[in-house]
């Protein structure tokens, strides 16, 4: 098949969307598809076309950002020449120009297969509210335009105000996860390098964005210091993500408070998130809203020993679920964090588990199979 795939950023950006669909339109390049990616191109240092890991992908240039949309002038003519070229459209939301695209799907007569991956919440500002609004239309025209909507969870689709209206659409498909299981050489550099001893390792994995709720978990220190004195936070992610800015402005005080317990170690490449992982004593996802659908690095954290702890957010709950490894905590509650956080300290061993069935259940060789089978239906329709 030739499957084209839109989204707003791709690859090298760093979120759980991007990452989610570059492994998909590797796994399904290895299947033998021909998979083009349409994407900004967000970053003008980044070429307009290339061929990464056997997918193609086409850049758009972005003429303005507004908050984490970007508007691409000529985003209509490159789609309707690649609509009318493949077989498939997988269209990634949110993403401002997902009607257009899945309009030229329906004219065409090529099946427009949507994966929702998050909604769509910005800080409150008379424009973000205005893109919130846009935003919010665009997805509903979209997914009426398309034949079949691609969920995470069934818990998050039922309890999403969005996905909830369109439940006779949804297909629940586990995104796919892969990390190299880490060397112990290079866990004991890692060590080394950033001082780590016998000190508990709280792990965050995130960007620094408001929906991750970073704030709560440094919030949550005071009462874990008193159960373990020497805990101190490891950080690996972008610190200055786009759209941003405010947000880390109002962390920096707590940032500040905390500066002996918290260090941060930059963006790390897969080998190097999996020593992360393996370096920690715990991982945790305090996110606060429904941009935060599931949590692939509890997925990633799991898969080399390290149990999570998580907010209880419909589709962030489940993965503790499926794989055993941690627990959840009620959104927004420093202190119910720090109980968690304290208990899977104190009782690790209750949460690990084995990695090879965790592994099979989420790979990208299985995700992709699962939309492979999705599109050949559709197709056959």
């Amino acid at each position: 098949m030739k499957i084209l795939v839109a989204l707003t950023y791709y690859r090298p950006h760093v979120s759980g969307l991007t990452i989610y669909v570059e492994r998909l339109s590797r796994a399904l390049a290895r299947r033998g598809h021909a998979v083009t990616v349409l994407t900004s191109q967000y970053d003008r240092a980044l070429p307009v076309r290339e061929t990464l890991d056997g997918v193609s992908v086409i850049r758009v240039p972005v003429v303005l950002r507004v908050s984490k949309g970007v508007l691409m002038p000529t985003i209509g003519w490159h789609a309707t020449a690649q609509v009318w070229k493949n077989d498939i459209v997988s269209l990634h939301l949110p993403q401002l120009d997902a009607t257009g695209i899945a309009f030229r799907g329906r004219l065409f007569r090529k099946p427009v297969v949507i994966t929702y991956h998050s909604d769509l919440i910005l800080p409150f500002t008379p424009l973000n509210w205005l893109a919130n609004r846009v935003s919010d239309l665009g997805n509903h025209a979209a997914v009426r335009l398309s034949a079949a909507v691609s969920a995470y969870t069934q818990d998050f689709a039922q309890h999403s105000p969005f996905l909830s209206q369109y439940l006779p659409k949804i297909h629940v498909i586990p995104p796919p996860v892969e990390i190299p299981e880490p060397a112990p050489e290079a866990v004991a550099a890692f060590r080394a390098q950033h001082r780590l001893t016998s000190s508990p390792v709280i792990g965050l994995a995130v960007r620094l964005a408001a929906e991750k709720g970073v704030e709560y978990l440094l919030e949550a220190m005071p009462a874990i210091l008193r159960q373990f004195p020497d805990a101190r936070i490891l950080h690996a992610g972008p610190r200055e993500a786009i759209g941003e800015t405010e947000y880390l402005r109002k962390l920096q005080p707590l940032l500040d408070q905390y500066r002996d317990r918290y260090q941060h170690v930059g963006t790390l490449d897969m080998a190097g998130m999996a020593v992360f992982f393996k370096c920690c004593d715990v991982h945790v996802l305090p996110s606060i809203n429904n941009t935060e659908t599931f949590g692939l690095v509890q997925i990633e954290a799991a898969l080399c020993g390290t149990p999570t702890v998580a907010s209880a957010l419909p589709g962030v709950r489940m993965p503790t679920q499926m794989t055993g490894m941690g627990r959840t905590f009620p959104p927004r509650d420093s202190q119910a964090l720090a109980e968690a956080i304290c208990d899977v300290l104190a009782n690790r061993a209750n949460y690990i588990r084995p990695r090879g069935p965790i592994a099979e259940q989420f790979s990208p060789e299985m995700t992709a199979k699962r939309y492979e089978e999705l599109f050949e239906s559709l197709r056959k329709r």
